[in-house]
């Protein structure tokens, strides 16, 4: 990376994540010897991508002063006990609900990390290699989240001396909120993830205008999605559910555990008391979203759409919190099956998914976005075997999507959404968004104005950030990303590994069989020998 001194007196912006990415969200505010974080979240996407969940932050931990956090999805706080255990220990600011969604997101995903370890531990294929140790435990994660320091929306509050901040509604999901901050003269505006205009439970995104920089997710902005009310995305979902169950199988939906399992439970409860949808067992088999669900009743009375009703008490809806009723989910069928992960990475939609994916009377439903390098992605782009667990597993299942249920603004809303916060005196940053998705909304607001500065920036880069003047890039990135937030070569093995045997077995020869094997292992062991070769001759 290159880098200029700088007068400390500035106000610098540093992209830790989720530039030239969608996960891991994470910028740095520095003035003087003051540094906020806002946000501070896990890398989700292909063991490439990943791995920079596992390095070092590019930062100190313990001269962080205070984080400032949009909400409580893990790709922008699922980094915090790792912060929290390498020293930080001031506060966590965030909305009430995000602090109450908090303890259990963080101590969920602290679960994971201590059971992923212990699973990648017992493999016998890793013999002579060293143990794998978790990104954190349950206990940092619980450390992490009574840190969290509640503020009200539209509430002014000072994270630390010489910045002051306040929350705006998002419009995402529960307790989400774009963050208004001003330091040294400078009035800036972090989108966080922005909701799509006319979403269950929550109002519009809301936020200022007449900012100097403004920086804004851009997770859809190559996509613009068919407009739906609420009551037609019903219809969609009633339609799919019939044609699921009857083919005889289940349905399963790989769900977020956070808001898209409680919009989901929302619908079907509607549809059911409607009589609109067969009268059958909807099972959410996720702990997590279970917990989750407690938060969202206990906010009711903020939330649009309900009615005055828990409609997460429904008599068809049956919570799963043991694996071993989790497990016997297997021997049904004709049943709806919610389960997280949303991008089918962890959790127990994958075992959901080895146990139906090969059945052609089962359905697979995907209701949010799927980022490039995860299971989910795979099946989408219509892979017919895919690996799960260590097993190869056939694609037999129907595969079938929804759009309607984005919790996340498309190309159209972001492009409004910019339109209104304007005049930017400054810049405008694009963040949070694959390379075609933030190419194609930068395309869109530039046509706007030709001179307005649009930054897209990398991780690791830095800019200085002054009143009424475009920002200045002081400090370059990494110049690795492409490598890295794509699928990458394991994406690569797994599809290799998964039509290795099909291949091997249109060969009806026993020795031509054995042959092939042996021409493949010749091929390995000539690109070996190269190597050796290029690397003595150095």
């Amino acid at each position: 990376m290159g880098e200029v001194r700088l007068d400390t007196s500035s106000l610098t912006l540093t992209f830790h994540g989720a530039a030239g990415t969608v996960t891991g969200s994470c910028m740095e505010l520095r003035l003087g010897d003051r540094s906020i974080l806002v946000d501070c979240g896990l890398f989700q996407g292909s063991r490439s991508l990943e791995t920079l969940n596992h390095g070092d932050f590019s930062f100190d931990p313990r001269k962080i002063d205070a984080v400032v956090l949009t909400h409580a999805h893990i790709d922008h706080c699922g980094l915090l006990p790792k912060l929290s255990a390498q020293g930080f220990d001031r506060p966590i600011w965030c909305t009430p609900a995000t602090s109450d969604l908090l303890e259990y997101m963080l101590a969920d995903a602290g679960r994971i990390q201590e059971s992923e370890a212990d699973r990648r531990n017992r493999r016998r294929d890793r013999a002579g290699e060293r143990n794998f140790v978790p990104l954190y435990t349950e206990e940092d994660a619980l450390r992490a989240w009574r840190l969290s320091r509640p503020v009200p929306l539209s509430e002014w509050f000072d994270p630390v001396p010489g910045f002051r901040a306040r929350f705006w509604n998002a419009g995402h999901i529960l307790g989400a909120a774009s963050v208004e901050i001003e330091a040294a003269g400078v009035r800036l505006l972090f989108s966080g993830d922005l909701g799509p205009d006319n979403k269950a439970f929550h109002p519009d995104p809301q936020a200022p205008s007449g900012l100097d920089h403004v920086v804004c997710e851009s997770t859809y902005g190559d996509r613009a999605r068919e407009k739906f009310t609420i009551e037609q995305r019903r219809s969609q979902l009633e339609a799919e559910i019939k044609q699921a169950l009857a083919n005889g199988g289940n349905l399963v939906i790989p769900s977020f555990a956070l808001e898209r399992t409680q919009e989901l439970l929302l619908d079907l409860a509607r549809l059911a008391d409607a009589n609109r949808i067969p009268n059958v067992p909807i099972f959410v088999d996720s702990p997590l979203a279970s917990r989750a669900t407690k938060v969202f009743a206990a906010h009711a009375s903020e939330m649009e759409d309900m009615d005055g009703q828990d409609v997460f008490r429904h008599p068809s809806i049956h919570y799963v919190e043991d694996v071993a009723e989790s497990i016997r989910l297997n021997t049904i069928s004709g049943a709806i099956i919610m389960a997280a992960s949303g991008m089918c990475e962890a959790g127990r939609i994958r075992h959901h998914l080895k146990h139906n994916l090969f059945r052609r009377e089962s359905t697979v439903l995907f209701v949010g976005f799927q980022a490039k390098g995860t299971l989910g992605r795979v099946l989408l782009d219509g892979a017919q075997r895919v690996r799960i667990s260590g097993e190869d597993v056939n694609v037999r299942a129907r595969i079938r999507r929804i759009d309607s249920y984005s919790a996340h603004a498309d190309r159209d809303e972001l492009h409004r959404w910019i339109a209104a916060r304007r005049p930017i005196a400054g810049s405008l940053f694009l963040d949070h968004g694959e390379q075609e998705a933030v190419a194609s909304l930068r395309e869109l607001v530039q046509a706007d104005d030709q001179a307005a500065s649009i930054v897209t920036p990398q991780i690791g880069e830095s800019y200085a950030l002054e009143p009424g003047a475009h920002a200045r890039r002081i400090q370059t990135g990494r110049v690795d990303m492409d490598l890295l937030a794509g699928p990458d070569w394991q994406n690569d093995y797994a599809d290799f590994v998964t039509h290795l045997k099909q291949h091997l077995g249109r060969i009806r020869n026993e020795r031509a069989r054995r042959e092939a094997l042996a021409q493949m292992r010749r091929v390995l062991d000539t690109y070996e020998d190269a190597r050796h070769r290029r690397s003595t001759a150095k």
